[in-house]
């Protein structure tokens, strides 16, 4: 499987960290090595001293495509989940910095949250979805699927014209504005339509 992952998805997020709105979504993958096990706590990599949560609404693919028309993205897809797509700020800052990938900033081990899977028929409209991160019991991010500038099916349509898209893959959406430093022994916890969807331990 593969982790497809979209950057600067919602406004407020995009002038938090002061980038530029893209006219098209930004998109870059974690390898799977990048998913953190069920049950292990979060470990902070000893090349950085910034690393960030941002909490994501994700889609797992069930079905082959490429070139999919938006109309029929829907059918690609059953079941909705919640995640963090931990970044290593500082890491990444230098290489945008120097215009380099983001990959190591990204796509470390353990970079990748993937909580429990929801079957989307559970929710009555996919574009009205309230999340949440809370940090130590206190809300750090809160967002809604309707303020995504590209909505689940348009990312679905977008990234199959450039990767065949396969049963297993999963897309981060993006996160809205809120992110911040992890230290250790912070407690995150996730939910989704107020059914919480993970549980992580920082070390």
């Amino acid at each position: 499987m593969k982790i497809i992952c979209i950057g600067r998805n919602y406004t407020d997020h995009i002038e938090e960290l002061k980038n530029e709105r893209p006219s098209e979504p930004v998109v870059f993958i974690k390898p799977d090595s990048a998913v953190l096990p069920k049950e292990q706590d979060f470990y902070i990599p000893e090349f950085s001293n910034d690393v960030h949560y941002e909490v994501e609404v994700l889609v797992k693919i069930k079905k082959v495509g490429k070139h999919i028309d938006e109309k029929f993205a829907n059918t690609y897809y059953d079941e909705i989940g919640l995640g963090i797509d931990f970044t290593a700020r500082d890491l990444q800052s230098k290489l945008k910095e120097k215009g380099l990938p983001w990959e190591k900033a990204k796509g470390f081990d353990g970079a990748a949250v993937i909580g429990n899977w929801v079957p989307k028929t559970k929710f009555k409209d996919l574009n009205e979805l309230n999340f949440k991160l809370l940090k130590n019991g206190e809300v750090v991010q809160s967002g809604n699927t309707n303020l995504m500038l590209w909505k689940i099916d348009e990312i679905i349509a977008y990234v199959s014209t450039f990767f065949m898209l396969k049963k297993g893959d999963v897309i981060f959406t993006g996160t809205p504005a809120g992110v911040g430093k992890v230290n250790a022994n912070d407690y995150l916890t996730g939910s989704l339509e107020n059914e919480e969807l993970f549980t992580v331990k920082i070390k």
